[in-house]
């Protein structure tokens, strides 16, 4: 939960780095909040009023954490627009994702997983 705070904290901050960890708990933490929320709408009636502010409200933050993320493994942000295209360019971005990241400092910051643990 303290993944999903952090990256709420950092509400647009774009530049730095995320572990692979931080991101995929807040990618977690955010998809289940998206359905409790969905659920919730649905149960009072008001689809999509409640789940539409939230989607809305954690975009600068989900968008800053990938960029960090991408940051991560020595990529520019500008990398997320792969994903616009069609059928190949999602599954490339995934990747990029999930990949582990630089071990040594580069040009976005120091390793934040050697950060962490001092």
């Amino acid at each position: 939960m303290n993944y999903y705070l952090d990256v709420l904290k950092k509400y647009a901050v774009f530049s730095g780095r995320a572990r692979r960890k931080e991101y995929w708990m807040f990618v977690l933490f955010n998809f289940i909040a998206a359905v409790v929320l969905y659920a919730l709408d649905l149960a009072l009636g008001t689809a999509p009023v409640i789940y539409g502010i939230y989607v809305l409200a954690v975009f600068l933050p989900s968008l800053g954490v990938m960029i960090r993320r991408l940051h991560d493994t020595d990529r520019s942000g500008w990398w997320f627009l792969i994903a616009f295209i069609p059928l190949v360019g999602a599954i490339i971005l995934l990747v990029f994702l999930a990949s582990e990241g630089k071990s040594a400092e580069n040009k976005y910051g120091t390793n934040p997983k050697f950060a962490a643990a001092a």
